[in-house]
């Protein structure tokens, strides 16, 4: 009779400790499948993350801030705070009106960092790679990190939202940008960032631009540039494109006379763009010798551009942790 009892009461502490993670998936699992097709981050992961940060919507942080990622304040937050003790004392958290937003912010905390971007070169429902991988980044300190997230999936079925689609309201703007993107009507997961910025050789197909040189010519957010050569100029290349001198300056924002590309450096051949493509939203500076004009080369978007877009003027001095917008 008392091992029937123990049994019984087993069971009941183990349903109670259910409902408030099944509240959770439930009230949640949308949210986490429209950041899917927003950001390209599994929504298994997402709610597995959700649930275990802010234990299943009952955290301190979360009941207070509405912050389910232990998302903390950053140089760049400007929004409301909210004080709690963690690695040190009193440390400041974000806080946000409703909880998407703090999905939506930690949706671009993985995508926009160098440090998280291999992961989303991983199938979207590879969900084991994906916890292992935020793992190997740096993502979480404890070592059984991965294997509580594979549980929570595996245990609650949440990889069943890797295979859905976002409704309503969510799927129409998706849908909208998606079309701008020139991607159809179809709703689409967002590329690898990687393969986003990936150069692109180019070839006759592309058709937009004319250059008959036998040196490789290679595309970044549909820009031609070259790769420099030991010796050569801003203006040797100009020279080899049939280029007025200011145009290649002007192509690469660079002063005439201050310096030349470096080998193996990207020299634009047109002018950059304004704007990056979608799902190159942002950037996260990952060193304070990073700077404003690096930064619109590695992207093909015009310094005039990221500095408006940013409120910024050339002679800003990036810091670690600097979000600029690209787009």
């Amino acid at each position: 009779m008392k091992k029937f009892f123990f049994l019984f009461l087993t069971l009941c502490l183990s349903l109670s400790a259910q409902k408030p993670h099944e509240a959770y998936i439930q009230q949640f699992s949308q949210t986490a499948i429209e950041e899917m097709y927003r950001s390209g981050i599994p929504a298994s992961i997402t709610l597995a993350q959700g649930l275990l940060e802010s234990d299943a919507g009952r955290s301190y942080l979360s009941t207070q801030g509405n912050n389910h990622f232990g998302i903390k304040c950053h140089r760049d937050w400007k929004g409301e705070s909210v004080f709690y003790d963690d690695d040190k004392k009193g440390e400041c958290f974000r806080k946000y009106k409703h909880a998407e937003e703090s999905y939506r912010d930690h949706s671009d905390f993985i995508r926009y960092r160098d440090r998280y971007k291999f992961l989303f070169d991983y199938d979207i429902k590879d969900y084991r790679s994906w916890a292992a991988g935020l793992k190997k980044a740096g993502y979480a300190t404890d070592p059984a990190y991965a294997t509580k997230l594979i549980r929570l999936i595996e245990n609650y079925n949440l990889m069943r939202f890797d295979s859905m689609k976002p409704e309503g309201k969510s799927a129409a703007k998706l849908r909208k940008e998606d079309k701008r993107e020139g991607k159809g009507e179809e709703l689409s997961i967002p590329e690898s960032p990687l393969k986003l910025e990936e150069a692109e050789i180019m070839n006759d197909a592309q058709g937009e631009f004319t250059f008959s040189l036998q040196r490789p010519i290679y595309t970044k957010n549909r820009v031609p540039f070259v790769y420099a050569q030991e010796g050569e100029t801003y203006e040797s290349i100009a020279e080899d494109f049939n280029l007025f001198r200011a145009e290649i300056y002007r192509f690469n924002d660079v002063k005439p006379g201050l310096r030349e590309p470096l080998p193996g450096e990207v020299v634009y051949v047109q002018a950059k763009r304004k704007a990056t493509a979608r799902g190159l939203d942002k950037y996260v500076v990952n060193s304070p010798d990073e700077s404003l004009w690096a930064i619109s080369q590695r992207y093909g978007i015009t310094m005039a551009s990221l500095m408006k877009r940013n409120g910024l003027n050339e002679n800003y001095f990036l810091t670690e942790g600097d979000v600029l917008k690209l787009r």
